[in-house]
């Protein structure tokens, strides 16, 4: 039987671990905590005699004070070009998603896409929209601001990029989540631009489109879930058990499924509560090369 100064060691113990745990998730990961997550994807598509392409990943900044602040982003900005990635694409979701009473203020536009003018690619910066943009009803001025800046915007489009004697295509859908009701966001149309059989990366915020991307694409990038923002080990990501049902097969990682890859980054900032726990926010970089294998199997998901 346990002794009560061994009872009373132990309580306190575990209160203090829960304090050490409490402080994590509300302060230092949320405000202070940045990973570099890198992936590597092999595919055929890839011309076996072309380079690996690296590709970084900036998603849901959510620019808002005090927890993404200008400054801050300007600091990520530098960290990814530091990376030296050959593009970068931006998947969403740059306004506030937090509620009123946990931030100070919001950033207004011209604030947090003055950092973003900095990102340094040489073939180039790419960027979608995500669902809080157009929820804000801030899409319109966004996107004028990104035609400001020189960063292709994509919405329901597609580029063709050029490297050496080589090539491939980005292509970006709307939002879907945010204009579902709407109905524009439109993954054929997207693709009807693409004029050969390149490769091609497509930018998408929510990543359930994954279910609907044809063979044809190499990679599919996604944010959206930002991972969770709470993971529990041997209980798993509790913010899908409910309204997010629909995202939680596909809430991190890279997801593999008859030869089509798709990789989905926790992203940088929050929604709804300023709280992330084991799921810190992260710059993303993903190399994509050449592979023989002809890849046919079922899901693999790799976290």
């Amino acid at each position: 039987m346990i002794s009560r100064r061994h009872f009373l060691t132990l309580t306190a113990a575990t209160a203090g671990a829960g304090m050490i745990g409490a402080a994590d998730a509300f302060a230092v990961e949320p405000g202070f905590s940045l990973i570099l997550k890198k992936w590597t994807v092999e595919h055929p598509d890839w011309p076996a005699a072309a380079p690996s392409l690296r590709i970084g990943i900036l998603t849901d900044i959510h620019a808002v004070e005090p927890w993404m602040s200008a400054r801050r982003i300007g600091g990520i900005v530098d960290q990814l070009n530091a990376q030296k990635p050959d593009v970068i694409v931006l998947l969403g979701d740059y306004v506030n998603g937090l509620r009123p009473r946990y931030c100070t203020r919001e950033l207004p536009i011209d604030e947090w896409i003055a950092p973003l003018q900095s990102l340094r690619a040489p073939l180039g910066v790419y960027a979608i929209l995500g669902n809080h943009d157009w929820w804000s009803g801030q899409a319109p001025d966004i996107r004028r601001a990104f035609r400001k800046t020189g960063i292709a915007l994509l919405e329901n489009a597609a580029l063709k990029v050029s490297r050496g004697r080589d090539h491939f295509w980005i292509a970006g859908v709307k939002d879907q989540l945010a204009a579902e009701s709407r109905g524009v966001w439109d993954l054929e149309a997207t693709l009807h631009h693409i004029t050969d059989r390149a490769p091609v990366i497509l930018l998408a915020h929510e990543p359930d489109i994954f279910d609907r991307v044809p063979a044809g694409i190499t990679l599919t990038l996604a944010g959206h879930t930002h991972g969770g923002q709470i993971y529990i080990p041997f209980v798993g990501r509790p913010a899908f058990f409910a309204a997010n049902a629909r995202y939680a097969k596909y809430a991190y990682g890279h997801f593999e499924k008859d030869g089509r890859h798709m990789i989905v980054s926790s992203g940088l900032g929050l929604s709804n509560v300023p709280i992330r726990f084991l799921v810190p926010p992260e710059i993303a970089v993903v190399t994509l090369r050449h592979s023989e294998r002809n890849v046919n199997s079922p899901l693999i998901v790799r976290a």
